[in-house]
């Protein structure tokens, strides 16, 4: 496999051309009073919008990304850009961190030091990881897919190629959240031979087998199962739009970048732990280094590809079927759902459970210490 250094290094008409185009923002009305109720609120959209065209320093964030160690390797076709921290200790842990949607490679950006370097941030050099931080295919700075198939089983496959053939761990442990959690839960089904465990910060898929002879739901099961569903009708819009018709969405929001900023910034704030306030838990850097990756590399469409990829590849647990490698599970209570162990019991083989005291769906950037120590101690009793 060929693997290349890799440096992050947006045009400079890029950033010119973005300027304009916020400049000549035609903005639409708004109801006064009415908040984020019908969607990204207009008062706290301008506030950011002055902010990228005014204020932000791009230069600044992409000289700090580049700090880390990037790569980029000719996966099956597809130029895969990941980081590649190497780890600090005396046996570090090959470790795969898989991003979501709305975010990036640069959602692991808090910690990817600690797990590298834990001696250097308070905690045991024994407990080090190699950390790789791919740009799921249509993300960050990997290439775009040029055909249909890309979804998150395929993304698994890519995995562990980039892995074993691309950087020679034949073993590994994987970590992630929303569709990483997904990738991550594949991984230790598909290839449990190449995994010493998962863990994980959601689990939406698979469904369990809940066919004859499956053990009744408990009443936190059927109260999981009522929330999920309340939740999609308030919430769900953004995923239906995007698991049926991406190509349409995608016109209006790789051409205007207010039109990229409020679909994403409204996710930063209904799916953190923030009580409403976006910036008591990301940035205005944050956000807009994230919102400006989406930006730069165009990929509001092949990202939100995955949903149209995934829907129509389901994943489902057959009757008998298991995820046999250890797994683990970080709940963050401001997280989309909430399951309950048992929930989780039905489809993997839980090791460690574990409910945290705040954070929410971004748990990488929103509580990274947390995130980063329940990984260590998952992993710490797996290294022999």
């Amino acid at each position: 496999m060929d693997v290349q250094p890799f440096k992050i290094e947006v045009p400079e008409e890029t950033l010119a051309d973005l300027k304009e185009r916020l400049a000549q923002t035609r903005w639409p009305d708004e109801l006064p009073g009415t908040g984020w109720d019908y969607g990204t609120n207009m008062a706290y959209l301008k506030e950011l919008v002055d902010y990228w065209q005014n204020s932000f320093d791009w230069r600044a964030q992409e000289e700090a990304i580049n700090r880390f160690s990037h790569f980029k390797a000719d996966v099956d076709g597809l130029g895969i850009h990941f980081i590649h921290q190497k780890g600090v200790g005396p046996d570090p842990m090959p470790l795969v961190l898989t991003h979501g949607w709305p975010g990036s490679f640069f959602e692991m950006s808090k910690i990817t030091p600690l797990l590298a370097d834990p001696a250097s941030h308070g905690g045991d050099a024994a407990d080090a990881f190699h950390v790789v931080t791919p740009s799921m295919p249509g993300y960050g700075f990997s290439d775009h897919p040029t055909k249909p198939g890309m979804h998150v089983l395929r993304v698994s496959d890519l995995w562990v190629k980039l892995m074993k053939d691309g950087l020679g761990y034949d073993r590994f442990g994987a970590q992630g959240g929303d569709w990483g959690a997904s990738v991550t839960a594949y991984l230790g089904f598909a290839y449990p031979e190449n995994l010493i465990g998962i863990h994980l910060t959601s689990m939406v898929r698979p469904t369990p087998y809940m066919g004859p002879g499956s053990t009744p739901l408990s009443e936190a099961e059927q109260a999981l199962l009522k929330q999920r569903e309340e939740w999609m009708q308030a919430e769900g819009g953004y995923s239906h739009i995007q698991g049926t018709k991406p190509q349409t969405l995608s016109y209006g929001l790789n051409d205007s970048p207010v039109g990229l900023a409020a679909w994403l910034v409204e996710k930063y704030r209904s799916w953190s732990d923030c009580g409403g306030d976006v910036e008591s838990r990301f940035t205005k850097d944050e956000l807009l280094t994230t919102i400006t990756i989406y930006w730069a590399a165009q990929i509001i469409n092949s990202s939100t590809r995955l949903y149209y990829e995934t829907a129509r590849h389901p994943w489902d647990m057959k009757q008998g079927e298991r995820i046999s490698v250890p797994a683990a599970m970080a709940v963050f209570p401001g997280e989309i759902s909430l399951p309950p162990r048992e929930w989780g019991e039905r489809s993997y083989n839980v090791q460690r459970w574990t409910e945290m005291p705040c954070g929410g769906h971004f748990a990488a950037l929103e509580e990274p210490e947390r995130l980063a120590e329940d990984i260590r101690a998952f992993f710490r009793p797996l290294r022999n």
